[in-house]
């Protein structure tokens, strides 16, 4: 028979598995985010884009986590949204660049836009400082 000590020890590496494992499966879907052709979005009214004012939302802390429940890294792909709905697809463009991407966040860090994006993001589509970028939904498919 095993002791409370070896049995609370076991417990304890199998839930530090299982948070690594999900951390592991949480970056790896935020890393997925294709380039699409900007075709493939819902256009605004008049068939166009939103515009919108955006910019970085900084380094994310270790461990952070968003309102919609992220957890960011240096590599998380995403956007901060105080309106849109967690997990939200949207097309963003900017520069030439149209990504696909999601809502990970609905607290921005800061004022004076409606969007601010993950490092990983910024760095990607080349935004620097606040800069006005156009989005729209993703249609859903079938």
């Amino acid at each position: 028979m095993t002791s409370y000590g070896e049995r609370l020890v076991a417990l304890t590496a199998l839930a530090l598995l299982a948070a690594l494992v999900a951390i592991a499966v949480v970056e790896r879907r935020q890393d997925e985010v294709p380039h699409v052709p900007a075709s493939e979005g819902a256009p605004a009214p008049g068939g166009g884009w939103y515009s919108a004012l955006a910019s970085a939302r900084g380094a994310a802390g270790d461990a952070e986590r968003t309102s919609c429940g992220f957890i960011l890294t240096g590599r998380s792909l995403g956007v901060t949204n105080p309106v849109l709905p967690c997990g939200a697809k949207i097309l963003l463009r900017f520069g030439g660049d149209t990504v696909l991407t999601e809502v990970i966040d609905n607290r921005l860090k800061s004022t004076g836009r409606q969007f601010e994006l993950t490092e990983a993001l910024s760095r990607r589509i080349g935004l620097d400082g606040t800069q006005k970028v156009q989005w729209r939904f993703v249609v859903p498919s079938g």
